[in-house]
Formats: C-alpha cells, structure tokens, sequence
C-alpha cells in the first residue's frame, strides 16, 4: 500500500537555548541529534512527541553527573559519601515540593512515575473509600482504583458537563470516604481541565482530589493550593528528568495510616519477633534503597523550570501559535478536543488523516522527513475511541485490528523545538494528504509499515 552541613558544589550555569522570543529557554541534551532519511539526506530530528517522555534537560545531567560522584545509598550510612547523597535527597524533596507549592503537614513522596503515584494512593486509600474517575483519563489515572467501589463518567463535551457529572455523582455518594480523580490537562488533546471547579465541587460534598498533572507540569505552574487538590502526580521523564522517579503530594492522614507501599528497609521503625512497626511520612512508602539520582535529576528539573517558567511558556506558546489552524486548513485533516477549539491547551494536538492509518501517517513523518510523533490510543483508550466514534465513512475510526484502524497521530510540542520542526510537520502533512507517501509501504511480519525493497533502517550502536 503507499500511503550535616555540606558546601553546595561549583556548578556552571546549564547551557540555554536561544528561544524564537529572543528570551533563553532551557537547553536539552538530545539538540541537534541526526536523522537519516529515506532518500539519504541527513536531517536534525525532529522530536514532536514530547509528551511521551521528554529528553533530558542539561541541567538536569549535569546535576546527575555532580551527585553521581559522591553517590551512595542514603538515611543509613555514616561515611561521607552517603551523608552527602542524603542531604542531596532530601533537599530534592524540598525542591519538589515547592515547584508544587506544597502545604505545611504534605507528604512529598518519591515515587517510579505517574502510574506508581496513583497506585501508592491506591493502596492507601480508607477501607471502602469510593472513587469517581472520568473516562478520559489517561490509564494511570483511571484503573488502579478498586474495583465494585469505583463509578466511570462518561466523557464529558464541555466543563459545564464535567461539574453536573460530578455533581450528580457525588449527590449519590455514601457516608464512606470518596475520591476524585481528574487530569490537569489532557494527554490526548492538549485541554485545560477545570480542576479548581471540580474540586470545589468534591470538597463541597466532603470529597478529595487527585490530579494527575503529568502534562501540566513540563508546560504550566503547577500550585496545589491554586489547583485545590489534596493529592497530585507527575513524572519526571515528562519534565526532562528522565531518570526514573515521579512524585506523590499530598495530604499525610491516609497515607500515613496505611500498610507501606514497599515493606522493607528503611521504612520500618522497628522489626521484631512478632512483626515490624512501621515509620510514618515519606520513609514509609519508600523502602529499599531510593532512587537518589533521579531525584535529584526531579529537583534539577523543578529548579530549572521555576527560574525559567516565563520564558518557557513564551517559547512554547510562540510554537504552537497558529499549528492547529494551519492542521485543519488542509484537505482531509481532523484535529479533536474533548470540550471546544477555543479551550485553553498545553501544546498537544491529536489528528487524523483521511484514507491513512495512523501508523503510516507516523511512519512516514519519521522515515522520509525526520518527524517523530507519537500513534495509537496513547494509554487513553476510552477517550480516543470516543473522539473517533464520529469520524465519517473515509476516516481510520473502527476497533484497533492491527490496521491502524481506530488510532490517530498526536504532536506534542517542547523545549526540543525549533519553528523549523513545526513548518516541516505542516508542509509534510500537506505532501501526505495531496499525494499519500513517497514510499510504498507495507505491513511486516510484526504489524509495522516498512518501506518496501529498503533494509532494515540503520540500527545505531549500542550506549555500552
């Protein structure tokens, strides 16, 4: 088909990007990286899937660099590099903690990502406490919640629909304790969500939040008490510190009153004959030997951001400024949001493309023109399947049958990003929608579209 007290180390000022704004943004490791081609030029990537897992920031190494020196396992040790790696530990909570704006009396929780936060929370939630989640969520959001006790809304077309469904269903609540999850913004269209007025509206009713800001947090200042939320999430490989932690604020009661989310060292206060007895605070979810070095590359990244968030959300709004028009100006391009056009969006902007896949359409963007975008559901199946269940006789809408069917294309834009990335994405989707691939492709042994009669793509050597 074609188609103790320890001196802050001498540290040199991360290097900055020169913004489209003139203002310096934050610069990436992963700038400038090649890419070949099908038709053998050599390109620089063009990185549009930024709200998969971002590059590291420079910052952000060269901090895991300084603490990789000195590391050691921290809290147990009395040598000098494991006093060194505790204070950088716990000053990286408290770094954490105020790019969230945490509460006196919040337990910061160090955490593998946004999916392990909200399975800690959980596992400490009250015994019979009932969740409302909405059926947008991403999967990390909506299914670690326990099952009979957990009500799905359907989602909702516009922020007055999301309110009167949470009104009615924490109207029907019982006397049990009940949480609400909701995303901060979308991680399938980009949309601001009303968190402040949903959690109004929980708290009205005796209710908690959480709020996944897993795609606020690299684009937009993240405040719990702005936000009202009792808990929030996120991960650090979405904010350039992809070194493996995220993060679980919030309120200390339900967390610190149930069963340790790793029993082990370090979160027990004492262990005997007859059992253990367990620490409270963030110790007691964190057992075993923590990952210092990505909290430190958490906290890099959250310094970074604070001194930098103007500029970055200039550079980022200069970016997207205009890209959705330019997406649904050609001829068989449907862009979707969950409440309207005009909602204020982080940028990220799903599509599809009449009368090709969407892995085709990704496929291509990335063989021929050096674009990588992220295809598929993107973890938030029910959401995707509803914005596509309109779709007309022509479009990709149907069950995910090893066809493409039933996917789009998101991009989502970065500190990665350059104007020239952007105006080469447009002019490629142009090319695509008037003349389909220049390649023909065909679908291997694995389901994938490979170029017919090329090798396999160049394999790049291996990091060790």
């Amino acid at each position: 088909m074609s188609v103790a007290t320890q001196t802050r180390p001498h540290r040199t000022e991360a290097p900055l990007l020169h913004a489209v704004t003139g203002t310096p943004v934050p610069a990436t490791v992963a700038a400038g990286l090649p890419c070949a081609t099908l038709d053998g030029r050599t390109v620089e990537h063009a990185n549009l899937d930024h709200g998969a897992s971002a590059p590291a920031l420079t910052a952000v190494k060269q901090a895991v660099d300084t603490a990789t020196r000195s590391y050691a396992s921290v809290h147990r040790g009395k040598g000098h590099a494991s006093q060194v790696s505790s204070r950088y530990y716990e000053a990286a909570r408290e770094e954490v903690a105020r790019f969230v704006g945490a509460r006196p009396g919040d337990e910061v929780i160090f955490t593998r990502q946004t999916t392990d936060a909200m399975t800690l929370l959980a596992g400490a939630l009250p015994e019979g406490t009932e969740v409302v989640v909405f059926d947008s969520e991403h999967h990390a959001s909506l299914l670690p919640w326990p099952a009979g006790r957990t009500t799905r809304l359907p989602v909702p077309r516009s922020e007055d629909a999301a309110a009167d469904a949470l009104e009615r269903a924490l109207q029907a609540r019982t006397d049990r304790p009940v949480l609400v999850v909701v995303t901060a913004a979308s991680n399938v269209t980009g949309e601001l969500w009303p968190v402040r007025r949903l959690a109004d509206l929980a708290h009205a009713h005796g209710a908690r939040i959480v709020v996944d800001a897993a795609q606020l947090a690299p684009h937009r200042a993240v405040d719990l008490t702005a936000l009202g939320a009792d808990y929030l999430a996120f991960s650090g490989h979405k904010v350039y510190a992809p070194y493996g932690t995220g993060v679980l604020v919030g309120r200390a009661d339900w967390l610190d009153a149930a069963p340790p989310y790793l029993p082990g060292g370090g979160a027990t206060a004492e262990v005997g004959p007859s059992g253990a007895t367990w620490r409270t605070g963030a110790a007691r979810h964190e057992g075993g030997s923590p990952n210092v070095l990505g909290a430190v590359a958490l906290a890099a990244a959250c310094a970074t951001f604070r001194r930098h968030r103007e500029a970055i959300e200039a550079h980022e709004a200069h970016l997207f400024d205009g890209l959705v028009d330019a997406l649904e100006a050609i001829d068989g391009v449907r862009t979707y949001s969950i409440f309207s056009s005009a909602q204020p969006r982080v940028p990220v902007v799903t599509f599809t493309l009449d009368g090709l896949p969407a892995d085709l359409v990704a496929t291509a963007l990335s063989r021929e023109h050096g674009i990588g975008v992220r295809d598929g559901k993107f973890c938030a199946h029910p959401l995707v399947t509803e914005l596509l269940q309109d779709q007309s006789e022509g479009g990709c809408a149907g069950p995910v049958d090893g066809t493409g069917a039933g996917t789009a294309v998101r991009v989502s834009l970065g500190l990665g990003n350059r104007p020239e990335h952007v105006t080469r994405l447009v002019a490629a989707i142009r090319e695509l929608a008037g003349a389909g691939p220049r390649w023909e492709y065909a679908r291997g042994a694995d389901g994938t579209w490979q170029p017919v009669g090329v090798g396999a793509a160049e394999e790049a050597p291996l990091p060790w």
